[in-house]
């Protein structure tokens, strides 16, 4: 009995032959053809021809001492072979974009996939308002090559340059290099933004040449701009900026 209706025809697989390419909204196509890739550990949903995994934990001796002591990072495996790679993060939207010799400081939770050709470590700022917080770090990916973050809904790119801009930590996904942050504190006695609040408002502020990308959602968890007790961690400011 032949199926009826347009489910198939719909929903049927990208043809673009990018190396990364959005399968809808919510998932992101690899070629594999053209090299590794690195990928959030457990992102995979589907593939198609020979391709293998390998658990690469923090990446490393260095990364994963970093991380065990920031909360910060991210659990990754490597993708090797040829086909195509279908990876995803619990339905969030995915933002694909292309470094050439260039770097972003990503919120470790944000993070989903990218090339092999880019480097990524665990950097520290020394903000103003750092010391406040406990200490602030991101992930830093640099070099030439795609990079996938994923999203609680469609964001918002903000241009830094054209006014003074601030944003909830729990907010901000990434920014561009040339852009420098800071920790501003609002000791008003209101509730704080941070989780874990101590009764001040700390709020993520940024300025230079660049853009922040800010989720509508305040969900960063563990593995992103906070800390236990409270703390708030950004990354790439005064390395970047």
């Amino acid at each position: 009995m032949p199926i009826h209706g347009s489910l198939f025809q719909d929903f049927r697989e990208t043809t673009v032959q990018d190396p990364f390419a959005l399968q809808g909204k919510k998932m992101l196509k690899v070629q594999m053809g053209y090299g590794p890739v690195w990928a959030k550990l457990g992102s995979m949903v589907a593939y198609q021809g020979d391709i293998r995994f390998e658990n690469k934990g923090s990446g490393g001796l260095s990364r994963m001492l970093k991380s065990a002591m920031t909360g910060e990072g991210v659990d990754l495996m490597q993708a090797t072979g040829q086909g195509e790679l279908f990876v995803a993060d619990e339905a969030r939207e995915i933002q694909v974009m292309y470094l050439e010799n260039d770097a972003v400081s990503v919120n470790g939770n944000n993070v989903l996939a990218f090339s092999s050709s880019i480097e990524w470590d665990i950097h520290r700022i020394a903000a103003r308002g750092g010391a406040m917080t406990g200490g602030l770090y991101n992930v830093v990916l640099r070099g030439t090559g795609y990079v996938a973050v994923t999203t609680k809904g469609e964001p918002v790119a903000l241009d830094v340059a054209s006014a003074p801009t601030f944003a909830d930590a729990q907010a901000v996904v990434l920014w561009t290099a040339g852009v420098h942050m800071d920790v501003r504190v609002d000791t008003g006695g209101l509730r704080s933004m941070i989780r874990g609040g101590t009764g001040e408002t700390f709020q993520m502020a940024f300025g230079g040449q660049g853009y922040v990308l800010v989720q509508p959602s305040e969900s960063v968890t563990d593995g992103g701009h906070q800390q236990q007790g409270g703390s708030s961690s950004g990354g790439l400011g005064g390395l970047l900026g």
